[in-house]
């Protein structure tokens, strides 16, 4: 199988960094997000470390800025004809998963975007989310994919991604099968027109929401992501992310 042909979400969560250290991925922005624990802000203005940016092979790199919106600092995405994303490895155990904030930003929809479709699969934007979980139970199409992560990686691809995105049509909280994986499953928490150009802020369950994505209880979250691209659709889309915070289970911090 052509690696160009393997879908571009596992190339950035799973072989990225290697690939990306072997072309040079350059240094984010200050201020990009960082991960801390307890009820602390993932990402905030202030923060010194960085995330690590995850160029795509054959892919333009989308563009992540600090940007001023309103009182306050955000994250600007632009992208023209391009993908890339922000990662983030971290470890947080099953038993203390519990909600997500975050917010977001979105000056217009990709037109013609379908995110079931292979080669219409474009959101402004999208939040992230690895698993680990056991890999035996793998069909052998996914056994291969994590089979090739882990020759070009040295890390097999995680058990389950989990992505929250804005959709062109599809209703809330509707779950979209990836095309060419399993593994892969998007909720929707934004649809249509309606909302563009405002902050919208959310707070998710991430166990709840993913048992609806996958019908099973989730391993450790293992990776934190954020993503905008436009590539398969060759156009120009702009968006704003705002703060990430995990909130802790039963008052035990996430990390």
């Amino acid at each position: 199988m052509s690696l160009l042909k393997v879908h571009k979400f596992w190339l950035a969560l799973f072989i990225g960094a290697a690939i990306g250290a072997l072309q040079g991925c350059g240094s984010v922005p200050a201020g990009a997000p960082k991960l801390v624990s307890g009820l602390q802000t993932v990402w905030q203005p202030e923060d010194k470390l960085k995330w690590e940016s995850v160029k795509i092979p054959g892919k333009v790199a989308t563009q992540y800025s600090l940007a001023r919106m309103g009182n306050g600092s955000s994250l600007m995405a632009s992208a023209q004809s391009s993908a890339s994303m922000l990662r983030h490895d971290l470890r947080v155990e099953p038993e203390n998963l519990n909600a997500l904030n975050f917010s977001w930003q979105v000056q217009k929809l990709i037109e013609g975007a379908d995110m079931a479709q292979r080669d219409q699969d474009d959101s402004p934007v999208r939040l992230v989310l690895a698993f680990d979980g056991d890999r035996s139970q793998f069909s052998p199409k996914n056994a291969m994919l994590s089979e090739l992560s882990h020759a070009l990686s040295g890390s097999p691809m995680p058990y389950a991604t989990l992505m929250y995105v804005w959709c062109n049509h599809r209703p809330v909280n509707s779950v979209i099968q990836n095309p060419r994986t399993d593994r892969i499953r998007k909720i929707v928490i934004e649809s249509g027109q309606q909302r563009l150009n405002q902050w919208i802020s959310y707070e998710r369950n991430i166990r709840a929401d993913y048992e609806k994505a996958f019908g099973e209880a989730p391993g450790a979250l293992i990776g934190i992501g954020i993503m905008t691209d436009s590539d398969n659709t060759r156009s120009y889309v702009q968006a704003w992310y705002g703060p990430i915070q995990l909130i802790a289970s039963k008052g035990k911090p996430p990390l």
